[in-house]
């Protein structure tokens, strides 16, 4: 192997890997994104519920120490 064909494969090879980390930044962004998604629709699907029975609790705890 002389110098040359030494040199394209490095670069091929470089290149390859830069690919790769390109690939994964994009998947963990899109990971994220779901993650994201997920939790918005979560907390709009929970958060009226939840809301009332904090309410309640806050209520009767209030009623009890007074």
């Amino acid at each position: 192997m002389d110098l040359l064909e030494c040199g394209r494969y490095l670069s091929v090879r470089f290149r390859i890997e830069a690919d790769e980390r390109g690939a994964s930044l994009v998947e963990y962004a899109l990971l994220v994104g779901l993650i994201a998604i997920v939790c918005l629709v979560a907390i709009a699907f929970f958060g009226t519920s939840t809301s009332h029975r904090f309410s309640d609790v806050a209520s009767q705890v209030g009623g009890a120490g007074g």
